[in-house]
């Protein structure tokens, strides 16, 4: 098996993926615009051949390069990058070059909310009511149906970047002063927990595994804030979530791949938010590992390279991300931390500065049967003294 995996360096935990497919058999072949010479010595020796573009976002560059690996390696049987910011060049990539996944005549439907919410539409599920808005009389005219606050973000976007809350008349001369330019979708503000339905599924769309994740905070809070998060997955999923999350995954024909489904919880109910069709960020797929004791990059590359598909359902243990941010100061040193809860904490290493708005420059991954311990923990980590 011939794969290609873009940006393999980025981030730094996504080397995993290498070593397991070439664990697993597969040729893997490096594209990215960073020199050899800077990717990690475990991604350097997982990769058959690298192959360095002056610019990912030139298409030619990208083409010649699959045209190169094409020449040298045979027909190119997979491609992936597993990050949502490189899902529409993947489309693109596999299409002209007839690799199976997500085709371009796909990429619009799990990459725009609007689109995503056209869908969610049709499997019955109930969505924030929301419209691509392009004017200012467009925005009002949203409002009035739906009163303030609203929230603003790119219609084709990725995280909590660039996302704005419109609370009152003032705000909207203000949003479009400061807003990308973009097509913008603007939604009616729904309170409750965000969670969200994670998982692997085979080729055949089945599940490999599935898990949830639970915030203190939301996300734009956080980075709007500039403030503390943790999250955690839980050991068991609502029904009425793992439906939803099924019925999503049915609708958009999801295979082969990770995913990350994002849901405000109500009673009983959850209202789809968007989907995300790679794994969630930070320290998440590690996370996974801890929570079921496997290793998930294995779990994807057997199912990439050989059809192996052995589900796990089994989740025995609570697992939180605790996160801290270099400008506050904590009651707790990082080393007292790490002896105070050194029963708890099965890893903690710094988080890469792209990530820190929202997740923090640290990270501390924590883990118990019960979750009481482990939020009392965070509590205590994220102590400002």
């Amino acid at each position: 098996m011939n794969s290609v995996f873009l940006s393999p360096h980025f981030p730094p935990n996504f080397h995993n993926f290498a070593s397991r497919l070439k664990k697993a058999g597969a040729t893997v072949l490096g594209l990215s615009d960073v020199p050899y010479e800077t990717l990690s010595p475990d991604l350097k020796g997982s990769l058959t051949e690298y192959y360095k573009v002056d610019d990912m976002h030139n298409q030619d560059q990208l083409t010649r390069a699959l045209g190169y690996f094409t020449h040298r390696y045979g027909k190119l049987d997979h491609l992936d990058s597993h990050n949502e910011y490189w899902l529409e060049t993947e489309a693109r990539l596999r299409t002209d070059f007839n690799i199976p996944g997500i085709q371009m005549d796909q990429i619009y439907n799990v990459k725009k909310k609007s689109e995503m919410k056209r869908v969610f539409q049709e499997v019955k599920l109930n969505p924030a009511r929301g419209r691509v808005c392009l004017t200012e009389n467009e925005v009002r005219a949203f409002i009035d149906e739906v009163g303030f606050p609203v929230i603003a973000k790119p219609d084709n976007g990725v995280g909590a970047a660039a996302t704005f809350k419109l609370e009152s008349e003032e705000c909207i001369p203000e949003f479009f002063r400061d807003k990308h330019q973009t097509d913008y979708i603007l939604e009616e503000f729904v309170t409750g927990q965000i969670v969200s339905y994670d998982g692997l599924v085979d080729n055949n769309g089945e599940l490999i595994f599935s898990s949830s994740l639970r915030y203190n905070k939301g996300v734009m809070e956080a980075v709007n804030e500039n403030s503390d998060i943790y999250y955690y997955c839980v050991r068991e999923i609502e029904p009425f979530l793992e439906n939803a999350g099924k019925a999503i995954l049915k609708a958009f024909d999801v295979r082969g791949r990770f995913f990350h489904f994002e849901f405000f919880l109500k009673e009983n109910a959850v209202v789809p938010l968007e989907v995300n069709m790679r794994p969630p960020g930070g320290l998440t797929l590690d996370m996974f590992n801890f929570i079921f004791d496997f290793d998930c990059y294995d779990a994807w590359a057997q199912m990439q390279v050989h059809g192996i598909s052995r589900p796990v359902k089994e989740r025995k243990h609570f697992v939180m991300y605790v996160g801290r941010k270099n400008h506050i100061h904590y009651e707790l040193s990082h080393d007292s931390a790490v002896e105070k809860y050194r029963d708890l904490i099965v890893h903690h290493e710094r988080i890469d500065s792209i990530f820190a708005p929202a997740i923090g420059n640290y990270g501390y991954m924590l883990r118990h049967k019960e979750l009481s311990p482990l939020i009392e923990a965070a509590e205590m980590i994220q102590k400002r003294g």
